[in-house]
């Protein structure tokens, strides 16, 4: 995809289509998910690159009491977290490992 085409995808992005785009994915949003798709946005365009699993983990924890990890991703996003956290989150999907 463009850049241009993805600022304009990411212009559509509103919570309204993220929550219709986890419903497709099998998936109802809570609070732990809005945390982790608002933190990867935010990541995602202040330094214009996704977020690996191990930024995102450490990020968020550092502002959390309860710890989570990579196995509370793969209960909130359950089909490869990655994947579904950019496709909720209306960034492009990275071409990176975890």
């Amino acid at each position: 995809m463009s850049h241009k085409k993805n600022i304009n995808k990411n212009l559509l992005w509103n919570k309204k289509n993220a929550v219709r785009i986890a419903k497709q994915e099998g998936i109802v949003l809570n609070k732990n998910h809005w945390k982790i798709i608002n933190f990867v946005r935010n990541f995602y365009f202040k330094f214009h690159i996704n977020p690996n699993i191990r930024i995102l983990l450490t990020a968020i924890n550092k502002k959390k009491k309860n710890k989570i990890n990579s196995f509370d991703l793969i209960k909130l996003f359950k089909n490869n977290p990655s994947n579904q956290i950019n496709k909720i989150s209306g960034i492009p999907k990275s071409n990176r490992c975890i």
